[in-house]
C-alpha cells in the first residue's frame, strides 16, 4: 500500500519511516512534497489528535492517497502544560528550534530539577477516505528539562529533555534508542497495531 506522510519536517519523515518498516505492513511511504508538493497543511485544531487527523484528512484529500499524519509536542508541568499544540511555533514564526529551546530556559529559570517534570506527546492519525477508515492513536514519554542544551541529535526540545532512565537527553541517543522508547514510536506502534487488526479482518 502507498501511504503519503504529511509533514514537511525532515527530521519527523525519517524517524516515520523507520518505524513503518519495523511494523512490516508492506506501506511504500512517500512525503507531501514528492507527490503534493503545493498543498497546504493547517494546524488549527486545539489537541494533538485532532491536528493529526486534519492533516491526515488534507493529505489524502489533495493527493488521492491514504495518508498518514503526526502531531506532537511537549507538556512542561511547571508551566500548565504550556507549550503543547504550540510547542513548533512558541516562540514564534517562523519555527526555530534554538529559539523555542531558549525560551524553553528562560520560562523554567529557577525552577528546582524536581520540578521540571515534562512529557513529549503525540498522536498518529492514518485516514483512508476510500475505505472509509480513520484511525488516532497516542503515546507519551516523560521525561526531565535540564537546564542547558546536551547532544546533537534528534530536533525539537531534545537537547533539553532528558529520558531519566538512560540519564541522557533525546540529542543524546541514537535513532534506534529514540525509536524505542520516544512518543512518536508508541503512537505509530499502536497504529501499526490498529492497521494489522483491519487488516487480519479482511
Amino acid at each position: 500500500m502507498k501511504i503519503v506522510v504529511a509533514t514537511r519536517n525532515r527530521h519527523k519523515v525519517r524517524e516515520i519511516a523507520v518505524l513503518l518498516a519495523e511494523a512490516g505492513l508492506g506501506i511504500e511511504a512517500v512525503t507531501i512534497d514528492e507527490v503534493a508538493p503545493a498543498a497546504e497543511l493547517l494546524e488549527n485544531e486545539e489537541t494533538f489528535e485532532g491536528n493529526a487527523l486534519a492533516k491526515a484528512r488534507q493529505a489524502a484529500a489533495a493527493c488521492g492517497l491514504p495518508a498518514m499524519a503526526d502531531d506532537s509536542g511537549i507538556e512542561v508541568d511547571a508551566l500548565g502544560g504550556a507549550p503543547g499544540v504550540r510547542s513548533a511555533r512558541w516562540a514564534g514564526e517562523p519555527c526555530d528550534d534554538a529559539r523555542n529551546n531558549q525560551k524553553m530556559l528562560r520560562e523554567l529559570a529557577g525552577v528546582p530539577p524536581a520540578k521540571r517534570t515534562a512529557r513529549y506527546r503525540c498522536a498518529a492519525a492514518f485516514v483512508d477516505p476510500g475505505r472509509s477508515v480513520e484511525i488516532v492513536r497516542v503515546g507519551a514519554c516523560e521525561g526531565l528539562l535540564v537546564d542547558a542544551p546536551r547532544g546533537h541529535g534528534g530536533f525539537g526540545y531534545d537537547p533539553l529533555f532528558l529520558v531519566p532512565s538512560l540519564g541522557q537527553t533525546m540529542a543524546e541517543i541514537d535513532l534506534d534508542t529514540k525509536n524505542r522508547l520516544s512518543h512518536r514510536a508508541a503512537a505509530f506502534r499502536a497504529l501499526a497495531q490498529a492497521l494489522r487488526e483491519i487488516a487480519s479482518k479482511k
